[in-house]
């Protein structure tokens, strides 16, 4: 072909054109782009064998047992992958995938306060309204910073009563009256009980302490008045770090409440299976905790929304690693006793005969390795010691590198913060 087309460029020029060398032919797959194993990891089969071997040899059955690991390119080893098993908190993984599916990282609740009176001197003439939308996170502190945005707006005393409407929930009670009244108690420092004093501390210096006295009691209602004036907005957290507080300590009452706002576990289920590719039958909730051994996840599927969530937050300066604990960077919550490798990313889950355990491993041979573990027997703390021993094996096999975040994530949150106040535009 080469020697036809250098013949009728010789014909047209009148010239003998230089001869044109041969490029050899390379497989797409031989480029340098590829480098990074696409095979299976014979070793790392070897390891899950000898893990089931070992359970089975203290009794547990291989069939109450759950293993996938895959990188981002190549399957590495499984057990039982397809198979939902009762996963606990695992839950909280699709829970998390939903909220930011739907609300993206940057989301905020806001709870606001208005009123139907007037203010005069110091006195609220009228009734002091709630209106929640879900902050998962209002806490002693949080109620702390409204009080005094409260006393600077000059109010001081309120004649009518605390009226709670919506989705309002206080230090993780959902029963709105027993929130109400906790806010009541926050919101007058006279009353404030050791643990209120205790919490108070952890705010920065000199932050004053709110002075309200309400004179009515509270009352829960399901409409707001026409005719009520918007005082303040108070907005939560943001969604990135909602979700690090309920994944760190594994708040049940958090993921129900964000679960709540999503929709309910059967959105939440649709919403995490359609990300995470997989049957809809291998994500199966009850709720958006894992309370019950009736919410039922694939280990595939557990790892299948863990790369969705890293997917989504692609454009993103947070990764998975910084919505879930981590070894060796956290050392409250769930893994404070646990042996997890350094820069190793887990969410854990445990029921009375459930321990599971998913999340990331950053390795230098195959970028992340995505794993989970589902056990099911009467002994969960030696399945967490077993768990352990497996992650270090394989943190052994491998050069880890811990990820850093650009946004520091890893810093305190700030509870309890003035700014997070919006003062309504009279």
């Amino acid at each position: 072909m080469l020697d036809l087309l250098a013949l009728a460029l010789s014909n047209l020029l009148g010239t003998t054109p230089p001869s044109i060398e041969a490029v050899p032919v390379v497989a797409w797959q031989e480029a340098k782009v590829f480098d990074v194993p696409t095979q299976s990891d014979p070793m790392v089969e070897s390891i899950i064998a000898d893990y089931l071997k070992n359970l089975a040899s203290l009794g547990f059955s291989p069939n109450q047992q759950g293993i996938w690991l895959q990188s981002d390119w190549a399957y590495l080893g499984d057990h039982q992958a397809k198979t939902p098993l009762s996963a606990a908190s695992l839950t909280k993984i699709a829970t998390s995938l939903a909220a930011l599916e739907t609300w993206g990282t940057e989301h905020r609740f806001e709870t606001e306060f208005l009123t139907v009176g007037t203010v005069e001197n110091g006195v609220l003439k009228g009734d002091l309204i709630v209106k929640g939308s879900g902050d998962p996170l209002f806490v002693w502190e949080e109620a702390i910073a409204v009080g005094n945005k409260l006393n600077e707006l000059g109010i001081k005393e309120v004649t009518g009563n605390l009226i709670i409407i919506d989705n309002f929930a206080m230090n993780f009670k959902s029963d709105p009256q027993i929130s109400g009244q906790l806010l009541q108690l926050a919101f007058n420092s006279r009353r404030w009980t050791p643990l209120i004093r205790q919490q108070y501390q952890t705010l920065p210096p000199n932050t004053p302490k709110p002075q309200i006295t309400i004179q009515g009691t509270v009352k829960v209602e399901k409409k707001l008045p026409d005719n009520a004036q918007s005082l303040l907005k108070h907005q939560s957290l943001t969604m990135a770090e909602l979700l690090k507080q309920m994944n760190i300590y594994s708040n049940n009452v958090m993921s129900e409440m964000i679960a709540d706002s999503v929709g309910g576990s059967a959105v939440v289920s649709k919403i995490a299976a359609k990300a995470a590719k997989v049957d809809p039958q291998e994500v199966q909730l009850i709720n958006g905790s894992g309370l019950g051994v009736e919410n039922r996840i694939s280990p595939q599927a557990s790892v299948g929304m863990l790369i969705a969530m890293e997917e989504k937050l692609q454009d993103n300066p947070l990764s998975v690693a910084d919505l879930f604990p981590m070894g060796g960077r956290d050392t409250t919550g769930t893994v404070e006793w646990r042996n997890i490798p350094n820069g190793v990313a887990v969410k854990t889950g445990t029921l009375a005969q459930v321990s599971a355990l998913a999340g990331v491993i950053p390795t230098k041979e195959r970028g992340p390795v995505w794993f989970s573990i589902i056990n099911h027997g009467p002994n969960v703390d030696r399945f967490r010691v077993e768990q352990d021993r497996l992650l270090q094996r394989l943190a052994n096999h491998w050069n880890l590198t811990p990820v850093v975040s650009p946004v520091k994530a890893t810093q305190p949150i700030k509870l309890g913060d003035p700014q997070r106040n919006l003062e309504s535009e009279s």
